[in-house]
């Protein structure tokens, strides 16, 4: 009775708040954005900086109240909110949009690109314009690509070397079909489970390990877990900032150009804070006793090619690789 009488308590407390999206008051329009992460986390960091500049720009005409650390949801039921109108703004993984958009699976491909200035080159290409709008068919319109760094395996109890190392291992994967195959070719054995249940699942050994980058290793206290970090940085999926398109259709050209701006100052700031975010992490979990490695990515990489034969008969994502790969 009293998980049922919470469980109400939190729906109402959510759908009150949300009932009335982009809602004004007293000629003040308010966006709201809601997302999973912990509030150190440099990319909501990000997002503060992006109300902070809003308000700036519109002299307090035009702000942004957020709700993070899924007070409304995992990433799943942001997007779902947006697609309905009930919630304006929202950051979620690349490789849950490949559910709605498959083109994001290109994100999600091993080792797809060279390095960090090859990355942000991509994110504000024409390449990366087009794939933000790739979205709108679903409601969904992006904003901007911010950085989520590359993600690498953390384990319990045995250090991840080599692919071999992976060999029956159960692998936490977010629920895309590419981070699926992905550990698949290793040898793992891959296991969905939402970013909010992980930290249990690895207490109780539902699985073995999980991958994702320095600071979400951090922030989420899966150090207290996992004791051994492998950065063989396989994939650099970035978290994309969406906007409903009912949203967006009803802000004039002024508050759309203010919101564009804004976006784009916190994307510069977010890179900042990724780089510092990331050298702290590290240096954090050391200190609490995880086991840094740094092992030889081609093993890796040899092992993970494979996956581009998925997309073989696909004339649309082989397009798209081939440029991401040509884009200098």
């Amino acid at each position: 009775m009293k998980k049922n009488t919470l469980f109400l308590s939190l729906f109402l407390f959510s759908f009150s708040i949300l009932f009335i999206g982009c809602k004004s008051k007293d000629d003040v329009k308010i966006l709201r954005l809601g997302h999973s992460l912990d509030t150190q986390h440099p990319v909501h960091k990000a997002m503060v900086i992006l109300g902070e500049k809003l308000k700036e720009k519109s002299n307090g005409k035009f702000i942004v109240n957020i709700y993070p650390s899924s007070q409304l949801g995992g990433e799943r039921e942001c997007l779902e909110l947006l697609q309905i109108g009930s919630l304006d703004i929202t950051k979620v993984s690349a490789a849950v949009l490949e559910n709605f958009i498959p083109e994001y699976k290109v994100f999600s491909v091993p080792y797809m690109f060279r390095d960090k200035a090859h990355t942000f080159s991509v994110f504000d290409s024409e390449i990366g314009e087009s794939l933000l709008l790739k979205g709108e068919k679903f409601r969904l319109r992006g904003l901007t690509f911010y950085d989520a760094g590359s993600r690498s395996f953390y384990m319990k109890e045995n250090p991840i070397k080599s692919p071999s190392d992976l060999k029956g291992k159960k692998i936490r994967v977010q629920k895309s079909n590419m981070a699926v195959a992905m550990v698949n070719d290793l040898g793992g054995s891959p296991t969905p489970i939402s970013w909010g249940e992980l930290y249990t699942a690895l207490q109780q050994g539902v699985v073995d390990g999980a991958e994702n980058n320095p600071p979400s290793f951090f922030t989420s206290k899966h150090y207290e877990v996992c004791k051994f970090y492998s950065l063989d940085e396989h994939t650099s999926v970035p978290d994309v900032l969406l906007i409903g398109t009912d949203t967006w259709s009803r802000l004039n050209d002024q508050e759309k150009k203010w919101l564009e701006e804004a976006v784009a100052e916190s994307t510069i700031a977010q890179r900042r804070l990724w780089a510092a975010s990331e050298k702290e992490s590290l240096e954090a979990v050391k200190k609490a006793g995880v086991t840094v490695i740094y092992p030889d990515k081609k093993p890796f990489e040899a092992q993970t090619k494979g996956i581009l034969e998925l997309f073989k008969d696909d004339a649309e994502m082989k397009a798209l690789i081939s440029s991401i790969k040509n884009e200098q």
